[in-house]
């Protein structure tokens, strides 16, 4: 199979929901190969603790990627403790400017139980408007089932799950095999 004709790796469904003091970031476990589902519980949601300091990342994209980003993020975490926004733009710029990481093929969904921000390889940090956000082959299905629960009395945890639920019935490379991940609350 020549290289063009690969059918490469698909979807993912990542969101994030801040409401009522509580950050919640839940992922699905989906990985497809073209129209085959590889693996069915893959873990695409992470907490990083550099020196104590906690932060919960979803990830969308290539996985040897993602990693590579959640390393250099958190090196970035370290060298700028507590400082979420800052390590988040330092990752972006390197993203942006190495021709190594140029070529890197994900999006991160990051939080501290204060920030709620996208990562993207553009040289994005963009913090979303309406405390939700998401990324993904889902993303659109799961943010716009989010952003009209948002005036509920729903928790974040609540509306992330149904959000996701809502999502894995209408994308076919999104299950619901989630895993959640929450600060605060």
């Amino acid at each position: 199979m020549a290289d063009n004709e690969f059918p490469g790796w698909h979807g993912t469904t990542i969101i994030g929901v801040r409401k009522g003091g509580e950050v919640v970031i839940a992922g699905d476990g989906q990985v497809s190969l073209g129209q085959t589902v590889i693996k069915g519980t893959a873990r695409k949601v992470r907490r990083l603790s550099p020196g104590g300091y906690d932060v919960v990342c979803g990830f969308a994209g290539s996985t040897a990627d993602a990693f590579t980003l959640l390393e250099r993020l958190e090196a970035k975490l370290e060298a700028t403790p507590g400082q979420l926004q800052r390590a988040s733009v330092e990752l972006a710029k390197d993203w942006r400017t190495d021709k190594y990481l140029q070529k890197l093929e994900a999006m991160l969904i990051v939080t501290d139980g204060t920030d709620l921000l996208v990562i993207t390889g553009a040289g994005d940090v963009l913090e979303p408007e309406h405390d939700v956000t998401a990324i993904g082959s889902g993303g659109n299905f799961a943010l716009a089932a989010a952003r009209g629960m948002m005036e509920s009395d729903k928790s974040a945890e609540a509306i992330a799950r149904s959000a996701m639920a809502i999502a894995a019935d209408i994308c076919v490379y999104t299950n619901g095999n989630l895993t959640v991940e929450k600060i605060g609350g």
